[in-house]
């Protein structure tokens, strides 16, 4: 189960839809994030390897307020 931001996602969800567990993002801003930063917004969350968890840590922690 990634871990981002400090919230487990779903395993066997797209990964725009994993995003939305975070408070704060919605689909549309998960779809946007994907795009940003070259990910396939399809693409199953468990299927992320670990540079992208990380690509997708920073763009949060510098562009987007989410939980906390």
């Amino acid at each position: 189960m990634p871990r981002i931001q400090g919230v487990d996602v779903p395993n066997r969800k797209p990964t725009y839809i994993a995003l939305t567990y975070l408070y704060g993002i919605g689909r549309t801003t998960a779809i946007n994030i994907c795009f940003q930063l070259g990910i396939d917004p399809q693409k199953k969350s468990h299927e992320l390897t670990e540079d992208e968890i990380a690509q997708v840590n920073n763009h949060l922690d510098k562009d987007v307020i989410v939980e906390g």
